[in-house]
């Protein structure tokens, strides 16, 4: 019989997505499944972006550049000037969605067999995308009790080995909600310049932060050479489908890099490009009302949690997630449960269980995130209120029939 690759078999199932049939159970018996497991906002896709698409009027939708359409990304300088980043068009690769730029990014920086450093909880897509590269992720751990930021420069540097190539992070945080300070990546920058090392930053939440503002790794001094942003129009305008985003960087090499690897695939996404250049023009003000919506929706969520005896998460800063830990020794199972055997008042809900959030295979620590939930705010503020009163319920009969 013929095998598939090993790779493929040690390929991880995504947290996120994984319980999506036992939902779709849990719904055909009648129950209201709340979808805290996934980033898909329920705002609408602006309309100047579906009105481009309605109105595309070329006979051939022929290929584009293989960086980019020229309009798209001068519209996208436009946009970064606007929030303070000094861009230029050739500095911009568009991609299939950020996901692209991570991979794109991930290959500009790394051998096979290399490291790329990266702070846990972080992502679990980055999971795949290591494997995808053939490349390891080699963890320093972050804690729920501090709001998940960073520990000190000694930890940081101990984790560094001879193969470590690069440090991603991210910031807004997917999944924790941590908006990093700009001492922290000063600090992260000063090791990145002393030890050679690319610094990645996935900056795709730049909008969403609640409390004070967001600094971006573009603008921190000295990493000319060394920065590369990753962006997406995903979650900013809430068109996830249309799987547009960008590698940004200053360093020539690494941008002549990312051309080749576009032209390998041929080009980014024609109409999509030219719908999402309408957005990119929509201005800074079209986001106050998005941000103050999310920010009643973090409150929601957080208020709801913290009602429940035994967890610990301190307020989420930006983006729309945040990661609780709750009493409970496997959430894996508990997330399961939830879907399976569980509901109150014919409601429940759907959360991402923590492991999968954690580094996979070389560097794994067995047992990490295990009594942690992700959980997306994308839903309405009363929507989350009985969510999290499901939450509560739900917390207080597992732990009855299984005690930490």
């Amino acid at each position: 019989m013929i095998r598939i690759s090993e790779r493929a078999t040690i390929f991880p199932d995504s947290p996120i997505r994984k319980l999506v049939p036992f939902a779709e159970a849990a719904r055909a018996k009648g129950r209201t499944v709340y979808p805290l497991n996934i980033g898909q906002p329920d705002i609408a896709t602006p309309a100047p972006f579906l009105d481009a698409l309605r109105n595309y009027k070329q006979p051939i939708v022929a290929y584009g550049q293989a960086e980019g359409d020229p309009v798209f990304r001068q519209a996208l300088v436009e946009y970064y000037r606007e929030v303070d980043i000094d861009l230029k068009a050739e500095d911009i690769i568009v991609t299939q969605g950020g996901s692209e730029a991570v991979l794109f990014a991930f290959q500009i920086a790394t051998e096979p067999g290399d490291e790329v450093l990266v702070f846990e909880p972080f992502y679990t897509n980055y999971n795949a995308f290591a494997l995808m590269c053939d490349i390891y992720l080699r963890p320093v751990r972050t804690l729920a009790s501090t709001g998940f930021h960073l520990p000190g420069d000694d930890e940081i540097r101990a984790a560094i080995g001879p193969r470590t190539k690069a440090i991603m992070l991210c910031s807004p945080n997917n999944p924790t909600g941590t908006v990093l300070t700009e001492d922290e990546l000063r600090r992260l920058g000063a090791i990145a310049r002393d030890l050679n090392l690319f610094i990645i930053c996935d900056e795709v939440y730049r909008e969403f932060c609640y409390e004070g503002g967001h600094t971006s790794i573009m603008n921190i001094k000295g990493l000319e050479d060394h920065a590369m942003l990753i962006d997406s129009v995903s979650k900013r305008y809430s068109a996830c489908g249309a799987r547009i985003g960008c590698l940004a960087t200053r360093n020539k090499e690494a941008r002549a890099a990312a051309i080749r690897l576009a032209q390998s695939r041929l080009c980014p996404a024609v109409i999509e490009q030219e719908a999402a250049t309408a957005m990119a023009r929509l201005g800074l003000s079209f986001f106050e009302p998005m941000r103050e919506e999310y920010r009643r929706r973090r409150d929601a969520t957080f208020e709801g949690l913290m009602k429940i005896p035994g967890v610990t998460c301190l307020e989420p800063k930006g983006a729309f997630y945040l990661m609780a830990e709750l009493p409970i020794r496997d959430c894996e199972a508990f997330a399961k449960w939830l879907l399976t055997d569980f509901h109150y008042h014919n409601e429940t809900l759907m959360v991402a269980p923590g492991p999968g959030f954690y580094a996979q295979g070389k560097y794994e620590h067995q047992g990490r995130g295990l009594n942690q939930v992700r959980l997306a705010y994308v839903l309405e503020a009363p929507k989350l209120q009985r969510a999290m009163a499901a939450l509560a319920r739900g917390v207080e009969e597992y732990t009855v029939v299984n005690p930490s």
